[in-house]
């Protein structure tokens, strides 16, 4: 494959434009060339009647900040004019190979969310780069709890290539479980899904684009105009013989508390969460339920072993089975009153989570072996036995990287499925950031049954065995 070349004029600055299989490159005038990834191309025009060269990519202009959004408009002698129209052309072809352009978007925006600056970011900073690759938007503000379930609820599937939001995590949530009451709630849920992080966790962008990307909002749009459809598993809640939709996290005790004890500071962003582990390690209460789980491996050695063979197989995830688009959601498989196979927890408890996705915020990768797609529950339990304040600050240095998965006094197990019967009548519980009544409750695992954009194929966060390196 030949490199194709054309030259231009740019703000009056010879232009030199150098099209690879894998990059575009871009000289201005004297300036050292420009390496753009074809992913990072997201629109490439040739204006033959004006002679206009117009390329839109997102690029980083300092090495670790954030992406930005580059218009370059070149002016064309008419001896480089076909040279031009062709790379316009290739180059458009090659940055969304196997990628459909121009996708319909159903773009929901919370201006409430996290730290309220959802509208401004998204006119400032999305939306333009949405526009730039030519995306087709239809645009909602939600006004009040409950909006989001009720436009995934009634969506047209036909009309929109994902469903889009902007805000934290809670609107995913909302929207999931729009999908799953659905007149078609399997088909909606194969709806892609990706979020805008402008909340204060931002667990799921964190999981899909890294810790580095996970709070930029340029690298998240670039994610929904080229992101892969990635099949999820999630989980359903049931609680009184109600089902919920859960696709995050689970939490009890100390962890629900930080999250849902601190719903009043949201003005501080993520920091939340640290003063929130702070007021709570203070108190350092045992949480007063009972945990049963039905385990499938505990073996903490053989689960990173098991991650490690999926990173190299390039973390692909398995594709969900043919399956009627039209159906119900599959019904439960485990009864609530099952007991064979199952293991109640004898320790009194700091802490319970459960979830899917490595991060549930910056500052803390909760579940770091966990898989989109292995029909598991990732189950954390922290003890108070043995485990004192003083354990907890120190183990929590470690928490950004995982590290508190290697400690001996925390249990960590994959499941089918676990239930919590609370022993006491006060107490949070916090499903995906929300808050759910503090009464008994079952969690399964609902195997690919949603769908995300993913610029990788998996989660994408680096785990390493702490164990081996203090050998």
């Amino acid at each position: 494959m030949s490199d194709i070349d054309t030259e231009a004029k740019v703000l009056g600055k010879t232009t030199k434009y150098c099209l690879t299989s894998a990059a575009l490159i871009i000289t201005i005038g004297n300036k050292k060339p420009q390496t753009v990834p074809l992913h990072n191309v997201i629109a490439a025009c040739y204006h033959s009647d004006a002679r206009l060269l117009e390329i839109a990519y997102v690029i980083r202009l300092k090495k670790k900040g954030p992406l930005h959004l580059v218009h370059l408009d070149g002016q064309v002698e008419e001896s480089n004019a076909e040279a031009a129209g062709n790379l316009a052309k290739t180059t458009l072809e090659w940055a969304y190979k196997d990628v459909k352009p121009n996708r319909r978007l159903k773009v929901l925006i919370n201006p409430h969310g996290g730290v309220g600056k959802g509208v401004t970011t998204f006119n400032k900073l999305v939306e333009p780069v949405f526009r730039a690759a030519g995306c087709i938007l239809d645009l909602v503000h939600t006004t009040k709890t409950g909006d989001a379930y009720e436009i995934a609820k009634s969506l047209p599937l036909p009309e929109f290539d994902a469903l889009i939001t902007v805000s934290g995590d809670g609107l995913i949530h909302e929207v999931l479980n729009g999908f799953a009451n659905h007149a078609y709630p399997r088909k909606a849920l194969q709806m892609p899904v990706a979020p805008i992080p402008t909340g204060s966790g931002n667990g799921l962008s964190l999981n899909l684009l890294g810790i580095e990307d996970g709070f930029d909002v340029v690298a998240a749009s670039l994610n929904v105009i080229k992101g892969s459809p990635m099949s999820v598993d999630v989980f359903c809640f049931t609680q009184n013989e109600r089902r919920t939709i859960s696709f995050m996290s689970q939490a009890v005790g100390l962890m629900a508390d930080v999250d849902l004890g601190t719903e009043d500071l949201r003005w501080m962003g993520d920091t939340r969460f640290i003063y929130g582990l702070l007021r709570g390690l203070i108190k350092f209460k045992p949480c007063h339920v009972q945990l049963s789980y039905k385990a499938v491996e505990q073996d903490k050695k053989k689960m990173f072993e098991n991650l490690n063979l999926r990173r190299s197989k390039n973390g692909s995830v398995v594709p969900r089975e043919n399956q009627d688009d039209n159906s119900e959601l599959p019904e439960s498989k485990i009864g609530l009153d099952e007991t064979e196979g199952w293991t109640t927890f004898p320790e009194p408890l700091l802490y319970l989570y459960a979830g899917k996705g490595p991060y549930v915020g910056r500052d803390f990768m909760a579940f770091p072996v966990s898989l989109p797609d292995d029909g598991l529950i990732d189950i954390v339990v922290q003890s108070t036995k043995n485990f004192s304040r003083t354990d907890v600050l120190a183990s929590f240095g470690g928490a950004p990287k995982g590290e508190l998965y290697w400690n001996d006094s925390l249990h960590y197990a994959k499941a089918e499925a676990y239930r919590i019967k609370p022993l006491s009548k006060k107490g949070y519980l916090s499903i995906d950031g929300e808050s759910y009544p503090f009464e008994e409750f079952q969690v399964e695992v609902l195997p690919k049954l949603a769908t995300l954009l993913s610029p990788h194929g998996y989660y994408n966060a680096s785990f390493d065995d702490l164990t081996a390196r203090k050998k």
